[in-house]
């Protein structure tokens, strides 16, 4: 346990989860640009975006042993460094197949990022003896916030996407050395070592239950992070500067809901926080769909992230609390569950936008809240 610094290990875990927000929402913001330059539809902008979750599926797979190998610190620092360059080589992307590459790439570090710095949380966690995991991703979530609407300021300023990608990479690579290379690792939680067991963290049924609960949240931003420009800018035809009004409007709100998440749960019981969540988000994604209005649809993202941001921390830190087996195993089996289905999602939500427009697309997603709260249920 550490007592005396334990605020100090708090505060760089949180500046770290800031600051891979700030990275990681800086190239969604110009993706539907990529898309008019490459002349892609919509079925093969779907396409092409499956190469997040093929190189986030691969990269979940095995950092639960790349982690033990080589520790938190130096998988974090080579991992922030390197999706802030690959981002920029969307710039050299010429067809679809070659925006799936890069976003292979870019997914499977980002992904290991994401994973690395949950483990190293949870870490804190046991170590300090306070629940910080939804501080935590509150905290991403201001960093995702303040990047996307700084890029989508960017974007609707006319800037050119190469001068601005490439602009933003010394800027993060330097926060990135400052923040991490004196970063000291909280030990790992008792047995967690993940010798003589697979390399792959599979699921178990226990796993699959928390997955459940937290899939459609986790479908909903990684959703919106693309397509919520893509539907105000298809549908209404909105200037720029409002396409990109949506995505921040529900980080924001995410952010500000995980900030509190923590205390609430304390008060209220994971599972009635849980299942409060799940009803919020669904209502927003209600919103979103009959909105016939763009700054309806804005208010309705606003609302929808006012539920998803408490579902994949509150997922992640019931997963590492099982005991059955290694916290971080069974957190990146948990990821590596969300990537199977995030595989196929992007293909799938393309092909519905495609054929039937990004309204139908979201419209999908309200089935699976009623999956989401029925599985909260389960939460203890």
């Amino acid at each position: 346990m550490i007592a005396a610094g334990g605020g100090a290990v708090r505060a760089r875990i949180v500046q770290g989860f800031f600051l891979h927000g700030a990275i990681t929402g800086t190239l969604p913001t110009r993706i539907p640009d990529f898309q008019l330059a490459l002349g892609l539809d919509e079925s093969a902008l779907g396409l092409a975006l499956m190469g997040a979750p093929i190189g986030a599926f691969a990269s979940y797979a095995m950092v639960a042993r790349l982690v033990e190998t080589a520790g938190t610190r130096k998988v974090l620092l080579w991992s922030f460094v390197l999706v802030t360059l690959t981002a920029g080589l969307m710039n050299f992307a010429g067809s679809g197949p070659a925006m799936f590459a890069v976003l292979l790439v870019n997914g499977a570090l980002s992904s290991a990022s994401n994973i690395t710095i949950n483990f190293e949380a949870d870490r804190v966690e046991a170590s300090t003896d306070a629940r910080i995991m939804n501080r935590c991703h509150g905290i991403w979530s201001i960093g995702y916030f303040l990047s996307s609407a700084f890029n989508g300021a960017i974007r609707g300023a006319g800037v050119d996407p190469a001068i601005h990608l490439w602009g933003a990479a010394p800027v993060f690579v330097g926060a990135t050395l400052l923040l991490l290379a004196p970063m000291v690792e909280c030990p790992a939680r008792p047995g967690a070592s993940a010798s003589g067991r697979s390399k792959f963290a599979l699921p178990t049924l226990a796993l699959l239950a928390l997955v459940a609960f937290g899939l459609t949240a986790t479908l909903l931003e990684g959703s919106a992070r693309v397509w919520a420009t893509i539907y105000l800018r298809d549908v209404f035809g909105v200037p720029a500067a409002v396409q990109s009004a949506a995505l921040p409007a529900m980080i924001l709100t995410m952010a500000s809901v995980r900030l509190i998440g923590d205390r609430w749960i304390d008060r209220l019981g994971p599972r009635r926080v849980a299942g409060m969540a799940v009803a919020t988000a669904g209502l927003g994604i209600a919103v979103v769909v009959f909105a016939g209005n763009p700054y309806v649809v804005i208010l309705g993202f606003a609302i929808a992230g006012l539920g998803a941001g408490i579902p994949y921390p509150l997922m992640m830190s019931a997963a590492a609390r099982l005991g059955d087996r290694p916290a971080a195993e069974n957190m990146a089996a948990v990821a590596l569950t969300m990537q199977v289905v995030m595989l196929v999602s992007p293909m799938v939500f393309g092909a519905i936008a495609n054929g039937f427009g990004v309204r139908a697309a979201f419209a999908c997603l309200l089935p699976l809240f009623a999956l989401s709260w029925m599985m909260s249920r389960r939460l203890s």
